[in-house]
């Protein structure tokens, strides 16, 4: 995650956004663009071992997997598309409401996301994502810290993320928000070694 890029004093909305060239990534946060690197193997590999799992999980289900880069439109409130000033790429979300998808990605929050950390971008998802999802209602929200071999789980109560809970990368751990879905940490973990 870069610094941000500002275009003093207007902010970026998601018409800018969506009129940048695609070879660029980036993420918007109340109208501030966040240069985003290229995810590692490793990383790759580490989301794509935990969407196998989850995808699996909700087969029979309404909700769906999705994973970067795939554009998640936040708005504040009911203003038109063009408008909105967040667009997030999360590592991993999960949608159960498909009246939220359409061919842009989707507008609203996710009921999951989970984030794998880098020590580049491990201080902007603990806290400035982590605000964002919260007052957007992201239900659940996991960081998941490979190199410490840990998972912080926050869960959206009362409109607030509470006191996290701390997992470590072994045995299953099961979702509240959607119990039928476990990730097998070991079977993740392979991608590591």
């Amino acid at each position: 995650m870069g610094l941000p890029l500002r275009k003093p004093p207007e902010r970026f909305t998601y018409a800018d956004y969506a009129a940048w060239p695609d070879e660029q990534r980036y993420e918007l946060i109340d109208g501030v663009a966040y240069a985003m690197t290229a995810p590692g193997r490793r990383h790759q590999a580490l989301v794509f071992a935990m969407a196998r799992q989850i995808a699996d999980c909700l087969e029979d289900t309404s909700c769906r997997v999705y994973l970067a880069p795939f554009d998640v439109r936040l708005p504040k409130g009911e203003e038109a598309d063009e408008q909105i000033d967040t667009v997030v790429q999360p590592d991993l979300s999960v949608f159960c409401d498909r009246s939220k998808l359409d061919e842009q990605g989707a507008r609203g929050a996710p009921d999951w996301v989970i984030e794998v950390l880098s020590p580049a971008t491990a201080g902007h998802d603990h806290i400035v994502k982590r605000q964002v999802y919260e007052r957007a209602g992201v239900r659940e929200y996991w960081l998941v810290h490979p190199l410490d071999r840990i998972v912080t789980v926050y869960r959206l109560a009362d409109g607030q993320y509470g006191r996290p809970d701390v997992y470590e990368l072994a045995g299953i751990t099961a979702s509240r928000l959607l119990p039928q879905v476990h990730i097998d940490w070991e079977r993740v973990l392979r991608e590591l070694d």
